[in-house]
C-alpha cells in the first residue's frame, strides 16, 4: 500500500505532522512519500500511484492552501482515499467532505506508549526552512513537540474545539530521539511547538534539562501563557540555564475587557508583571497579539502602540502582530458571545471563517491598510515607526536597537 502525505504550510518548520504519521504508517508496512508544498512540488507520479493521500492541516493558512491540492489530487487520482488530519481538519470536516475527503483522523489523546521516531528522511533539509537570527548570525532550526492538546479553554483558540481542555505529554526519551536526529541533520536550535510548554511544568523541566545535558550547545524556544509564566516563575531560571532563546506568549490584547471576552486567563497587569519578570530573569519575551477585534477602537489601538513603545518591546514584536485581525472559525467559543453574534455574517467556506465587520468601518479600513504596511520590507523598528505615523499622523524618531533573537518566519495562523 502506498501513501502520500502533504503539508502546505507549517510556520516555516520541517513538518512534524508529516514525519510522525509517516513513521506510524511505515511501521505498519506502508510505502510513504512526504511532500511539503511550501518547499517544493509533489511528484505527480507519486500522487497518481497513491492508495492514500493525507493532508496535514494544523492551521488556517495551511487549510486554505490545501484546498486546491485536494482538488488536484481528486482529479489526478480519483481512486485514492483522501484523508485529513490536524486541528483544522476537525474544524472544517463538513466542507472538506464536500471536496472529497473521506477520512478524518481524531486528535491524538491516547496514553499509548507507541512513539516511533518521526521519519524525517524524506523531507527537505532543515536549512531550507526558517532560521533563527541572533547576534547577526543565522542558526538552523529543528522542530518538535513535548505535548499536544491544552488544559485551557481560551475562546478564540482553535485547539479548544478539538481537544476540549485535554492534554497529553510525549515521553522525554521519545522527544529526545527526535531531537537527536535533527541535531545530526544540522539543527542548532529547536522550536518546541507545544500549545503551552508549561501545561505540564514538571515534564517541561525534565525535557529541557535532558536537552541541556546531551546538547549543551543547543538553544531552543517555547510558547508559554502569561498566567503560566507567573504561576511557574520558579522555572524561568531553569529555562535560562538550559538555553532558552525566547518565549512566545499569546498576549492577544492589553484591554482587560477584551481579555475577559477571550477568556485568556490573564489581565493587563499580569502582562506588565510578566514583561518585568522575564527581563529580570535574563530571558526574552516575544508577545503575540490580535490587534483588531470587534472591540478595538482607534483610542485602544493607539494605547496599544504607546504601551509597546513605553515597555521597550518594539523589537520583541513581529510587525505582523501589529495588524492581525480576529479569526472566527467553525466551532469557536467566540460564537457564544452576543457581541460576536451582532457583527458576524454566515460561515464562508472558501475562507474557512465566519466573516465579521467592525461597527466602525474605519477600523476595518485601518486594519487593511496596516496589514499591507507590515508586509513591506524593513526592520521591526522601521515598520513600527511607519505604523505609528499611519495611526498618529506624526513621525516617530526611534533609535535602532540590537534585534532580539527571532525567526525569519513570522508567527501567524
Amino acid at each position: 500500500m502506498r501513501a502520500v502525505l502533504i503539508s502546505t504550510y507549517d510556520l516555516g518548520h520541517q513538518p512534524l505532522g508529516l514525519a510522525s504519521p509517516a513513521a506510524y504508517l511505515e511501521r505498519r508496512g506502508w510505502q510513504v512519500r512526504c511532500f511539503d508544498t511550501s518547499a517544493g512540488t509533489p511528484d505527480p507520479q507519486a500522487l497518481a500511484a497513491a492508495d492514500l493521500v493525507g493532508f496535514f492541516l494544523p492551521m488556517h493558512t495551511a487549510t486554505r492552501l490545501a484546498v486546491p491540492w485536494i482538488k488536484r489530487v481528486k482529479a489526478l487520482n480519483p481512486r485514492a482515499r483522501l484523508a485529513a488530519y490536524g486541528l483544522y481538519s476537525q474544524l472544517n470536516q463538513e466542507y472538506l467532505q464536500e471536496l472529497g475527503v473521506h477520512w478524518f483522523a481524531p486528535p491524538p489523546l491516547s496514553k499509548s506508549a507507541d512513539y516511533p521516531v518521526p521519519q524525517r528522511q524524506g523531507l527537505k533539509p532543515l536549512d531550507q526552512y526558517a532560521h533563527l537570527h541572533v547576534l547577526g548570525q543565522q542558526r538552523t532550526v529543528g522542530y518538535t513537540e513535548g505535548s499536544h492538546g491544552c488544559k485551557h479553554l481560551c475562546r478564540h483558540c482553535p485547539v479548544v474545539p478539538v481537544y476540549q481542555g485535554q492534554f497529553r505529554i510525549t515521553p522525554v526519551e521519545a522527544v529526545m530521539a527526535d531531537i537527536r536526529q535533527q541535531v545530526a541533520a544540522g539543527a542548532q536550535h529547536i522550536t518546541f511547538g507545544d500549545p503551552d510548554f508549561f501545561n505540564g511544568p514538571g515534564h517541561a523541566r525534565r525535557l529541557v534539562e535532558a536537552l541541556q545535558a546531551e546538547f549543551p550547545q543547543l538553544t531552543y524556544d517555547v510558547t508559554i501563557k502569561i498566567e503560566h509564566l507567573l504561576r511557574h516563575r520558579e522555572l524561568l531560571p531553569v529555562l535560562r540555564a538550559t538555553g532558552c532563546s525566547f518565549i512566545t506568549s499569546a498576549v492577544e490584547s492589553l484591554d482587560d475587557a477584551v481579555l475577559e471576552k477571550l477568556a485568556k486567563g490573564h489581565t493587563r497587569a499580569d502582562f506588565l508583571e510578566a514583561v518585568a519578570l522575564v527581563r529580570q530573569e535574563g530571558l526574552t519575551l516575544a508577545p503575540t497579539f490580535i490587534a483588531f477585534t470587534p472591540w478595538t477602537t482607534r483610542s485602544s489601538y493607539r494605547e496599544f502602540l504607546e504601551t509597546i513603545r513605553a515597555l521597550d518591546l518594539i523589537e520583541n514584536v513581529a510587525p505582523v502582530q501589529l495588524a492581525l485581525r480576529l479569526l472566527i472559525t467553525q466551532g469557536s467559543r467566540l460564537l457564544e458571545l452576543p457581541d460576536i453574534e451582532r457583527v458576524r455574517g454566515d460561515f464562508h467556506p472558501p475562507s474557512l471563517l465566519y466573516r465579521w465587520q467592525h461597527e466602525d468601518p474605519e477600523m476595518d479600513s485601518l486594519a487593511a491598510r496596516l496589514m499591507k504596511l507590515v508586509a513591506q520590507p524593513g526592520t521591526r523598528t522601521e515598520i513600527f515607526a511607519k505604523v505609528w505615523e499611519q495611526v498618529f499622523h506624526e513621525p516617530l524618531d526611534l533609535i535602532p536597537r540590537s534585534a532580539i533573537p527571532y525567526m525569519d518566519e513570522p508567527w501567524y495562523c
